[in-house]
């Protein structure tokens, strides 16, 4: 099942060259990939964003109680 945006991508990819077609087609497959790479980093977020503010309050609360130390980068 179609929708009419993709039936109009269509028609107007159907007018060009077939190289080009093909250029179109292979940065639609990239675009889509790339869509779908942030979906499941979107999903992935949701599901770990109780544990990150939990951590967060963590962290706040020690240097709050001053038991935290700043990061050596140097260290890591």
């Amino acid at each position: 099942m179609s929708s009419n945006a993709i039936a109009t991508v269509i028609k107007m990819m159907e007018s060009l060259p077939e190289d080009t077609q093909n250029r179109v087609a292979e940065h639609l497959r990239e675009y889509i990939l790339d869509l779908e790479d942030e979906l499941k980093w979107d999903k992935t977020f949701a599901k770990t964003q109780s544990k990150l503010s939990a951590a967060a309050k963590r962290a706040r609360q020690q240097i709050a109680e001053g038991l935290a130390e700043p990061m050596d980068y140097d260290k890591l």
